[in-house]
């Protein structure tokens, strides 16, 4: 049986590749496998078919390179690369849309001379990596952006060029569908127990009561990841932490596009077009929350996020909320940065965990990487071994500086 074109049942009593979570690392991976010659058989197990409270779903959807670290950098540059080239990486097919970067750019800014220096350093990163970054003083921030309250403003740093919007559940999309259509089962199910024997995963356990037998595991549980890794024995130090947006409209539009604006207050707004725009941030204090938790905190908008945009932009301090929701972030406490490959015992458990809110433009390199350790026991392009478990182990961060 089929149902939104999941089975309800896996085919097989065993898979080379299970891939737990269906979203759009989990479709990414498996897409990539059937693109790199992988003959085996690849099950994806999903709990939710809707993808309602999928980070994937609720996303901004933007992309940037207005990274800390040269390879975040990389990655969103194939990230921006495919998208834009989507038909093509599909194989020409026609029915894939022609898809561009609504290029508006992120614009971080900086009150006082340490996020300022920050700043400096990370633009350097990113020129070097070919990034267009530019700082700009608080005099060409008024120039270019006179919308803006610059006065307390040391710095900001902007990039327009592959970096700002894009339709990311289209890409999403066409990775599960071209998934399935190549040959990857999806099934709806929830993974309950893992079965480990010895140094690997000998199965997976399923909420229907069916054990799978497997490969190799993909963990692609987004913010249940450190969940199912718990049923490995291992520990990693990911946790659902709850991010709030808001469609708005201006009474009176912005005469320019407006760029995805970081306030030092964390509040963030970014253009969506017609005097509508989307803003986001989150609580002050900020702790881990229930995996269901989407309700939304009604005061933060009065308390915070509003007062910070009409302090930055006054235009908005007559605007109309259109509508509003939570999400989550699979937040990496460690370092906020991804944490991938093999674990270094159990070797056939694969991570893909922890992205921090940037998951959504890293997907395609990462499902790349992911689909290569599988098939050649290490990576062919990006080397992702920056971001392999063993950090975690060492408690050894790798910081990822610009978070939103």
């Amino acid at each position: 049986m089929e149902m939104q074109g999941f089975q309800t049942e896996p085919k097989y009593a065993a898979y080379d590749v299970v891939i737990i979570g269906g979203a759009i690392m989990g479709s990414s991976t498996a897409w990539w496998l059937t693109q790199l010659g992988f003959t085996g058989r690849v099950l994806v197990v999903e709990r939710d078919p809707t993808y309602e409270k999928a980070a994937t779903t609720l996303s901004f959807s933007c992309i940037r390179q207005q990274f800390s670290t040269e390879l975040n950098i990389r990655i969103s540059q194939f990230g921006a690369d495919f998208v834009q080239s989507l038909r093509a990486q599909m194989g020409g097919d026609d029915r894939v849309p022609e898809l561009k970067i609504q290029n508006f750019g992120y614009l971080y800014l900086a009150d006082d001379e340490g996020f300022a220096d920050v700043l400096r350093a990370n633009q350097k990163v990113q020129a070097a990596a070919g990034a267009g970054t530019r700082l700009l003083t608080p005099e060409e921030m008024r120039a270019e952006f006179p919308f803006l309250v610059v006065d307390d403003l040391q710095l900001g740093s902007l990039n327009t060029r592959d970096e700002g919007y894009f339709d990311g559940s289209t890409v999403f999309d066409w990775f599960r569908r071209k998934a399935r259509e190549a040959g990857v089962d999806y099934v709806v199910d929830e993974v309950v127990g893992l079965d480990v024997v010895g140094a690997r995963v000998a199965g997976v356990r399923l909420k229907s009561g069916r054990t799978v037998g497997c490969g190799t595991v993909v963990n692609a549980a987004g913010t249940r990841g450190a969940k199912v890794a718990a049923m490995a024995g291992i520990a990693i130090p990911v946790e659902p932490r709850k991010r709030f947006n808001w469609v708005i409209q201006a009474e009176t539009p912005l005469d320019r596009p407006l760029p995805l604006v970081i306030d030092p207050t964390g509040v963030f707004a970014r253009e969506v077009g017609g005097g509508t725009y989307m803003a986001g941030g989150h609580a002050d204090v900020d702790p881990a929350v229930d995996h269901d938790e989407f309700t939304m905190d009604q005061d933060l908008w009065l308390d915070k996020i509003w007062p910070a945009l009409a302090t930055r932009i006054p235009a908005f301090e007559a605007v109309k909320v259109i509508s509003e929701w939570a999400g989550q972030y699979d937040y990496n406490v460690l370092d906020q940065n991804a944490i991938t490959g093999p674990h270094p015992e159990i070797g056939n458990f694969l991570f893909l965990n922890g992205f921090s809110g940037h998951g959504l433009q890293q997907s395609p390199a990462m499902g790349r990487a992911t689909a290569e350790w599988i098939l050649h026991g290490g990576y062919r392009t990006l080397d992702m071994s920056d971001f392999h478990y063993q950090r975690i182990a060492e408690g050894r961060a790798l910081v990822e500086g610009a978070i939103i």
